[in-house]
């Protein structure tokens, strides 16, 4: 009930927060990373403008709660320190962004199942320096 709560409410801003990653924050991260890393694209600053804008949101949601939806891990925040932890890791400066930057610190140690994350995070960073050349 914790990850995935039973009260309708409870369950629908888990859910906004789900899209909000997959639609918004994730999608953005996308746009911006992905033609760099794949394709050896220049960093487009409109892009990054996009992702900060998203980051700008997680900072707003994460002014009224301890986690992504509400005061206990659900499976938003899953979900969002994959995103977040992936920029991270690449370079993106989380550290613009206080209330993201505390939670991330606090999902590194205490959310269920990080290490598996830090895991893959570590993963695509080795890929993208192969495929960036910082290897």
């Amino acid at each position: 009930d914790t990850l995935y709560p039973k009260d309708l409410k409870k369950r629908a801003l888990v859910n906004q927060r789900l899209y909000f990653d997959a639609g918004t924050l994730f999608q953005r991260f996308a746009d911006l990373y992905y033609p760099m890393f794949f394709g050896g694209a220049p960093l487009d600053e409109e892009k990054k403008k996009k992702l900060d804008e998203a980051f700008g949101f997680l900072e707003t949601f994460l002014h009224t709660n301890k986690c992504v939806a509400g005061d206990t891990y659900t499976l938003a925040d899953i979900s969002v320190v994959v995103t977040v932890s992936t920029a991270e890791v690449v370079g993106y400066d989380v550290s613009k962004y206080p209330k993201v930057t505390a939670w991330l610190a606090e999902a590194k140690t205490s959310l269920p199942g990080y290490e598996v994350n830090q895991k893959g995070v570590e993963a695509f960073k080795g890929m993208v320096d192969f495929l960036t050349k910082k290897h």
